[in-house]
This record gives structure tokens, sequence and C-alpha cells, in this order.
């Protein structure tokens, strides 16, 4: 259940929450003035008379988030290579939507803060914070399909890189030149062993920790090294050659299973992997369950009593940073994006609408891990510092509850999911068009007084809502309730709702319809072609089999709800005539009592 939790984007979301609140705890406790003494803890080594030492918190700020960029790194090249950075476009509206995301809420800030003191820190809000957006998308469940989770993934990446230069153009002190000819000739030699093919990872890791030495005391910032040294991983696709070998292996293993098959089959399975896949894999439960919450602790500690809230109320580096991550973010990212779209420089992926659009710009507006970053980088002066911090925690709540409400407006009006050409104020017909027969999907005995006929898609959030209700009114009336499932999947909106109807039809095929039926309903964030083919495996169905067929079945499906009136997901008949009122057990209890009754 642990490790589940943890797979997730709202457990790591829960622990860096977790450790900013035990921050501002800390801070704000009776013992508070131990939190800044802690972080400014000296610790180094020593070899003879050579010595190298840092305070903890630049252990954590230089060093140990040196592994978090180097991991925007590995995704940057991974995308680039293999990923949604390869179709330009594609990355053409995120990208120009992430520019605007940076530059508006760079000249909000500016707005309160230009020629005085702390005009320095309009990189404060440029950044969106990755995690918590991630997390709070995982909050919004179904409302958030995949297309939009991909874009804002694209608009997160570009937002780093930038982020990084930026950090690399604007906040680096002073250069020392002999360190930055060291630093460069290191990098020279790792880019030497990766050309030459030499894969020894004793070589990098000393060349890279050199590199970083050197490259901290050049003055530039330590953790452009590890995004130059997450670009230069290698990735690639598995190859037919190294698949073939794999499951040779694999095969070898099944036939005679031994300690040594079974070495070498993990062997060949993990070399048909890139380098690239296998390092993110095993890095990134460190960076998101230790490092970054260890980060968080480091730098969100503020104190928070009336003297300082006051000041924060005033402040033109608090207001800037809480109105550069509310306002600019989502004014910056929704005219980014309405700019490519409108003169046709690029596309979205999986027709997202503008309702969704919305909210993800809203809730980019969480600034967190980088913008405390520049906060370090930006402002010597601890007032300000405080007042900076404070701005980041505003503004980014401000953004969550934001974008949870533009997500709630948009998607729960009525508890129907409905695309956009739906005419809400047409006359629907009352009546089930297509009576139930035997092609259809049923559950339960076939002389049931009540016949519920469900109009669903397997993405839809409301559908997944209603999918215990109707389970539970089947236990409630065991002998006069059946279920009968036809599909009317909403392509606009939910672009993975076709491919679960498929999958379903090809279990049906197996006789196993409603088992699959309720895996998908138990599973609506989890359906890309990977997840339905796993819960295909789950119950030894073959996905892809008789697919025009199964297309087919689903459009009668469509053309007998269309004609039904049906408009959005989930539509309920009840004994042939449309149900009216809400979808809760309740409602629907009275509904069945009703017709079951004697007439």
């Amino acid at each position: 259940m642990l490790r589940a939790f943890l797979r997730t984007e709202a457990g790591s979301t829960s622990v860096l929450l977790a450790a900013t609140v035990l921050a501002l705890l800390w801070a704000n406790s009776p013992w508070g003035d131990t939190y800044e003494a802690f972080w400014h803890t000296p610790m180094g080594i020593s070899f003879a008379d050579a010595s190298f030492s840092l305070d903890l918190r630049h252990w954590v700020n230089d060093g140990l988030m040196t592994v978090f960029f180097f991991l925007i790194g590995l995704e940057v090249s991974y995308e680039v290579r293999l990923g949604q950075l390869r179709d330009r476009r594609l990355i053409a509206v995120p990208a120009i939507a992430a520019l605007g995301g940076m530059l508006v809420p760079a000249g909000v800030y500016l707005l309160f803060n230009f020629g005085g003191p702390g005009a320095g820190g309009w990189g404060v809000p440029i950044a969106t914070d990755t995690a918590f957006v991630l997390g709070v998308l995982a909050v919004v469940g179904a409302r958030c399909p995949d297309p939009l989770r991909a874009f804002l993934l694209t608009l997160a990446i570009v937002d780093d890189v930038l982020a990084i230069m930026i950090i690399a153009l604007f906040y680096t002190a002073g250069i020392s030149f002999p360190a930055l000819f060291a630093a460069a000739a290191l990098l020279a030699a790792i880019v030497t062993l990766r050309w030459l093919k030499i894969w020894r990872a004793p070589a990098y890791i000393v060349l890279g920790f050199a590199l970083w030495v050197a490259t901290l005391q050049s003055g530039i910032h330590p953790t452009l090294v590890g995004i130059a040294l997450g670009i230069l991983v290698f990735v690639y696709a598995p190859s037919d050659h190294k698949l073939l070998l794999a499951g040779e292996a694999v095969q070898e293993f099944t036939s005679e299973p031994s300690a040594q098959a079974a070495r070498e089959a993990a062997r060949r399975v993990q070399r048909a992997v890139s380098v690239n896949e296998r390092l993110q894999l095993q890095l990134q439960p460190w960076s998101a369950y230790v490092i970054v919450p260890v980060f968080a602790l480091a730098n969100a500690g503020v104190r928070l009593d009336g003297e300082t809230l006051r000041a924060a109320l005033t402040s033109p580096v608090a207001i800037g940073v809480a109105l550069g991550l509310l306002v600019g973010k989502f004014v910056g990212i929704s005219l980014g994006t309405w700019l490519p779209l409108r003169f046709g420089w690029g596309v979205l992926p999986g027709n997202l609408v503008w309702g969704q659009l919305l909210g993800g710009a809203a809730v980019s507006g969480i600034g967190f891990t980088v913008a405390l970053f520049i906060v370090d980088l930006a402002f010597k002066d601890p007032v300000i510092h405080d007042q900076a911090k404070i701005g980041i925690l505003a503004g980014s709540l401000m953004s969550a509850v934001l974008g949870w409400v533009i997500f709630r407006l948009a998607w729960d009006r009525g508890g129907v999911c409905a695309p956009p050409e739906a005419e809400p104020e047409e006359e629907l017909p009352e009546l089930l068009s297509e009576p139930v027969g035997p092609e259809d999907r049923v559950r339960g005995p076939g002389n049931a007084k009540v016949t519920i006929v469900e109009y669903g898609d397997f993405e839809c959030p409301y559908c997944g809502r209603l999918h215990p209700v109707l389970e539970e009114l089947r236990r409630k009336y065991p002998k006069d309730v059946r279920l009968v499932f036809r599909h009317f999947p909403l392509r606009t909106l939910h672009p993975r709702a076709a491919p679960a109807s498929i999958v379903s039809e090809a279990a049906a095929d197996e006789g196993r319809f409603w088992e699959m039926h309720d895996i998908l309903y138990d599973n609506q964030r989890f359906l890309t072609d990977a997840d339905l083919e796993h819960y295909a495996a789950e119950l030894a169905v073959q996905p892809w089999t008789n697919v025009p067929e199964h297309v087919a079945r689903i459009a009668r499906d469509e053309e007998s709800g269309r004609a039904s009136g049906v408009r959005g997901t989930p539509t309920l008949f009840l004994n042939g005539r449309r149900h009216q009122g809400p979808l809760d057990l309740n409602t629907l209890s009275r509904a069945v009592e009703e017709l079951r009754a004697p007439s």
C-alpha cells in the first residue's frame, strides 16, 4: 500500500508539502532560532593542508540539487530524442506558452520593484514547480486528461531549461577563469569518454564530482553541471537485436530456471533499455522523496509572526512575487498558448479545450523549488529574502486554489461530461431509441423488474463516481435490478476512452467484459496503451485483435445513444425512460423502488 502511494504524483507532492510545513513550524516554533543556526553549520572534507567546506544549506542547494537538475537534463535528452519534443508542431505551443509564462511574471514583478532594492529578484516568479503542479493535477484527477498532463510537462521542461539559462546568465556573481578552464577540460574529458563509448560508472562519477567542484569554484552555479551531464547521457530506443536477445534470455530462464539464467536474463533486459531511462528510474524516487523535500526543509522556513506578515503585505517584493505567480503566470501562459494557435504555428495534443488549458495555466503559477532557489541567489538582505519567500508561498497557494476553481467551474456543471458541440438547451428524447437486446452487455438477472441502461465513457470522472453507486444498487436489489452498459466515448474530452472501450470489447470476446469494465473504472487515471495492455494480460485477453469489429460495435452504441438524445456521460435510462434527477444512491434507490413497486 505504501509503495503504491509513493509511486503517485500525489505521494511525492505530499512528502514535499510535509517538508514545507515542517520547515515553517520549525522556523516559527520557540526553537525558531535553531533553524538558521542548523542550516549554517559548516561541513567539509580536508586532506593535509587542503580543505573544502560549505554550510549545510549550500551542500543541499549546490550539491544535492545538482542531482535534481541532472534528472531534468535526463528528461530533456529523452524528450528531444524519443519523446514529446521530437514533434515541432507539438513543441511550439507549450514552448511559447512557457516563454510567455516567464516574461509576463518578470514584467509584473518589475512593475512593483523596478529601480528598488528588490529589482534583482525578477527571476523569482518565472519558474513553475513541476512536482507541485503534478500533485495538484493528481488531485484534480480525471478532469485533467493525459494530453493536458503532457502539455504541462512539456511546458515545464522548457520552463526549467530557460530558468537554468537565466540562473547562469543573470545570477552568477563573479567568474574565476582558471577554475572555469578546469571545468571545461573535465567536461571535455567526459564527452570524450562518451564518444569512445567507455561506459565505466566510476570514471564518470570521479570526473563528474571534479567537474562539480571546479564549477563551484568558478563562480557559475554548479547545478548547471547537473543539467549538462544529464543531457550528455546516452538515450536510445530499444533495438530489435537487443529485444530479441532479451527475449531469448527470458525464454531460457523460463524453460530452465537457475540463478545464472536469471542473472543473464536480467542483464539482457537491462541492456535493452538506455542508460538514460535506467538512471531516471533509479534516481527519480531519491529526487522526489528525499532531495527536493530536504531542499524545502532547508529553504522554506520563514518567520510568519504579525510583524513579518504586516511588512509583507506592503512589501513590493512579496506583492511582486505573489502577483507574478498568480496573475503573471496565468496571463503569460494563456497568451502564449493563444498566439501560436491563432497563427497556426503549432497544435495541441488530444483536442484539449480552453477550460482545461486555463486550469493548467492557473496551477502553473505554483512556483516553489526553483523560485526558492533563485531567492537564495538574488537576495543577501535577510528581510527581503524572507519577504520573497512569503510571496512565493502566498502566490503558489492562490494559484493552486485558482486552478482548482477553474477546473471545478469548467467540468462540474451538472455532473455530466459533455463535448463542446453539445447543445444543453435542445429538447431531448425521453425514451430509449433501441431496446435492450442480445448484443448488449448485461449484468444481472434477465427477469429483473428494473433495467438501467448507462451510456458511459471509461475516462469520464462522473461515470467513475457513478460506478460504485450502480454496484451498490445491484447489491441492494440483487433480483430486481440489471445493468446494461453502452459505449459513448467523448473523444474530444477523453482521448483514452475509445481505446479503453476497444479493450473492453476484446475482453467481451473472452466472456470477461464486466471484469475489464471494473478494472478500467478502478484505474481511470491510468489508461495509456501500456496500461490497457497490462490489464488485458491480467485477464488473458488479446487487446488489439478484431479491432474493426469492436470499433463497429462501439459505433452502434454511439449511434443508438445519439438517437436517444445522449449528449454527455453518464446518461441513464431506467426501464427505457431517461433519468432526469441526480445520480446519487438515494435518488436512484427511490427511482428503483417506484419501478419495482406493484402497479
